[in-house]
């Protein structure tokens, strides 16, 4: 269930963006049973790091507060709607409900008219086109090699892991 308290706080965390360098203004929080278990704001500058958006540091805060990679669940505040790289984050994790406060469209307005060396070069429409999409029919070239010695390992990995349970 929605808690204005904890988009507050998404909010306020890309808020640090305003003073904190190497930061961009994207915060989340994640909430189980009331709490927050997680918090992040987008470092990808500081991080020289394109995944460390809000939402994943906020996942992997969690993971790390809570000893486990399981989060579901757990609710995501967001100051803004995620990317597709942060909505398979959430799907991996489990997260049960994303909230959220400005949509795509606000954020482009807002953020679209930055000179290029202002801003990470993303364009979002195409991520969401391309995650969709079969990797053979993606627009960035892919190509498969060694798929029997890596199939191995998984296999080998997978009955092992069997064995534990």
């Amino acid at each position: 269930m929605y808690d204005e308290a904890f988009m507050r706080r998404a909010i306020e965390i890309s808020a640090e963006a305003l003073a904190t360098p190497g930061t961009e203004p994207f915060g989340a929080v994640i909430v189980r049973d009331g709490k927050i278990v997680g918090e992040g704001i987008n470092r990808s500058l500081m991080n020289h790091d394109p995944t460390s958006h809000g939402e994943t540091e906020a996942i992997r805060d969690a993971c790390r507060n809570l000893g486990s990679v399981d989060l579901r669940g757990c609710d995501l505040y967001s100051s803004c709607e995620p990317c597709p790289l942060c909505v398979a984050a959430m799907n991996i994790a489990g997260i049960a409900t994303l909230y959220y406060a400005a949509d795509m469209g606000q954020a482009g307005t807002a953020l679209g008219d930055l000179p290029e060396a202002a801003r990470f070069p993303v364009d979002v429409g195409r991520m969401t086109r391309e995650c969709g999409r079969a990797v053979t029919d993606r627009d960035m070239p892919a190509e498969q090699h060694m798929d029997a010695e890596a199939f191995a390992i998984l296999t080998d990995w997978a009955a092992t892991a069997r064995g534990r349970l």
